[in-house]
């Protein structure tokens, strides 16, 4: 959200999956296909480079057990960390919607971006589409996700060193930081400051905060539990567009100061809530040789002094995973090829989508048809809603109608809608004037329909997807590529999209739609549906898919030639 925006949020679904994130499980997926199908779903935003391939081995060892169910309940212990987790996700979703609205807010414009304000007031001859042409004002949104890109990599190394904690610690610690810097900024340097440590919070939670909820959980609620990532992220976005609302009718011209501070909020909860959580048991033994101590926290967050079964497959995952030096090694190998192939694709995609555009600078966006500052940002405001409804019905469905229904329409839905806008603003909005009011709130409505399209599709399956195509061995190194992948992308377009408008015009709509249609015949040609087969036989999927058997057959007669 940046999708990946998306990127979801609530407790009760992946907000990791954001649909995109934002998918999980189905009410009528059964207890051991959840917990063998949606296990890891949370890795998705454990972007774990080779460093920290230990503690997502253990994770996924030990979630993938063929031993059943181990015994436990959702206790108290569960319930705090997912409401914890779900804070770093609403700062996320909350970053990326504050983003856009402030950039669009005059008296900050005036202060920080006196050109952009200069040419959207007083230059005649500049078209519509160039008003917010400014590579310092895309700068200010894009910083944070290379400080994000960075961050994740940092952080991995921390949270398998010093454990889940401390890595959640430094992203609450330095979410605040940036959201005071950003709130008290005196001049662009302290702006863009503020959002880099706003981006290394980001990189520090989406790397740790996953990766704790699904060591946490009871493997039967996992997928519940991630989904719940995803969801918080919507949340955070639409409660951004609301407070942009509010604060953009302040006399004085200072609301903006407001918006940017308000991320001290969920910093604050996220931080504090840090403090006083455990550590996982998979951390523990991994940093430590003392299994009582991690028996005895597993005893407590399960609510059962039954754990042995869980903790002994715990201890094997752990020994598992120290084994395994260089899964990135690994998964070049041709064997993993369809897994590579989609841990870069999916990403790149789902950023090609165009949803970033809609998401970060959809006030920018509607000012530039003509709506005022006040109804664009309320306009965002409904689109906010309307892609959390949307993640939210993709998490009712996706086990049922499966993955690769759910891409087709909504890349159906995407692709019409936005060939619709670019048609109207192209026939409509010339590089002078406005556009009526009758096809301006046409254009919100199909704007709407592609956030649902991408809501129900790219959003929350961009993410589920890669989470569960990897096996074992390769996850941690797969789930790290995804990672890196979407933070480059999200920072690509959001650092070119204002020139692009101004260059393609209402051509950008065509440029993301021919997208669209690329990545729809990608999924139907190359991606084989992976509803209810557990990760440990999705190996199996690959093997029988038209295409992929062609590669995988190949590299299994070069086996046999060289035995």
């Amino acid at each position: 959200m940046p999708d990946s925006v998306i990127y979801n949020l609530s407790c009760t679904d992946s907000e990791v999956h954001m649909a995109p994130k934002f998918l999980g499980s189905s009410s009528k997926f059964k207890p051991h296909m959840l917990q063998q199908n949606t296990n890891n779903n949370f890795e998705t935003y454990s972007s774990l480079p080779s460093t920290a391939v230990g503690e997502a081995m253990a994770v996924a060892l030990a979630i993938t057990d063929e031993g059943g169910q181990y015994n436990g309940r959702m206790t108290l212990f569960v319930v705090l960390s997912c409401m914890m987790a779900a804070m770093g996700g609403v700062i996320f979703g909350y970053d990326i919607g504050i983003s856009g609205g402030v950039t669009s807010m005059e008296p900050f414009l005036k202060k920080f971006f006196p050109d952009v304000y200069r040419k959207m007031k007083e230059d005649a001859k500049i078209s519509n589409y160039c008003k917010f042409d400014s590579q310092l004002l895309t700068s200010f949104t894009s910083s944070l996700y290379v400080a994000g890109l960075f961050a994740t990599f940092l952080a991995s190394s921390v949270t398998k060193a010093f454990g889940r904690k401390p890595s959640i610690l430094a992203g609450g610690a330095a979410f605040l930081a940036g959201s005071a810097l950003g709130g008290a900024a005196l001049n662009v340097y302290m702006l863009i400051f503020g959002r880099i440590l706003l981006g290394i919070g980001v990189g520090f939670a989406n790397q740790s905060v996953p990766l704790y909820l699904s060591e946490m959980a009871p493997p039967r609620y996992r997928g519940a539990i991630n989904n719940g990532f995803q969801f918080s992220i919507g949340i955070g976005a639409l409660v951004a567009n609301l407070i942009n609302f509010g604060t953009e009718k302040i006399e004085g011209g200072w609301g903006w100061r407001i918006s940017l501070a308000m991320a001290a909020v969920p910093a604050s909860i996220l931080t504090l809530g840090a403090i006083f959580l455990p550590e996982t048991p998979n951390s523990l033994i991994q940093n430590s040789s003392d299994h009582d101590k991690a028996k005895t926290l597993l005893q407590r967050i399960r609510g059962t002094s039954d754990v042995q079964a869980e903790l002994d497959d715990l201890i094997k995952a752990s020994l598992v995973a120290k084994s395994i030096n260089h899964p990135i090694k690994k998964i070049i190998q041709r064997k993993y090829r369809p897994q590579l192939v989609m841990a870069i694709a999916i990403p790149f995609f789902q950023q090609v989508t165009g949803i970033n555009v809609i998401a970060f600078y959809a006030p920018i966006l509607f000012r530039t048809i003509g709506i005022g500052e006040s109804a664009s940002l309320l306009s965002s405001v409904v689109t906010g809603v309307v892609g959390a409804g949307s993640t939210f019905i993709s998490m009712l469905i996706v086990d049922k109608f499966g993955r690769r229904a759910l891409f087709m329409v909504g890349g159906i839905q995407m692709f019409v809608s936005q060939m619709l806008v670019g048609g109207i603003m192209a026939a409509q909005l010339g590089d002078h004037g406005t556009v009526s009011k009758g096809y301006a709130y046409l254009v919100i409505f199909l704007i709407c329909i592609y956030v649902a399209g991408f809501g129900w599709s790219w959003g929350p399956l961009g993410w589920l997807v890669p989470s569960e195509i990897y096996q074992l061995e390769i996850r941690s190194a797969g789930q790290s590529i995804t990672v890196a992948v979407s933070f480059v992308f999200t920072f690509v377009v959001a650092q070119t999209f204002l020139s692009m408008l101004c260059h393609f015009k209402a051509g950008i709509f065509f440029f993301f739609g021919g997208w669209v249609v690329v990545m729809t015949a990608f999924v139907y040609f190359l991606l084989p549906e992976t509803k209810n087969v557990p990760i440990e036989q999705m190996e199996k999927v690959w093997k029988e898919h038209w295409f992929w058997k062609r590669i995988l057959g190949e590299e299994d007669d070069e086996i046999k030639i060289h035995h």
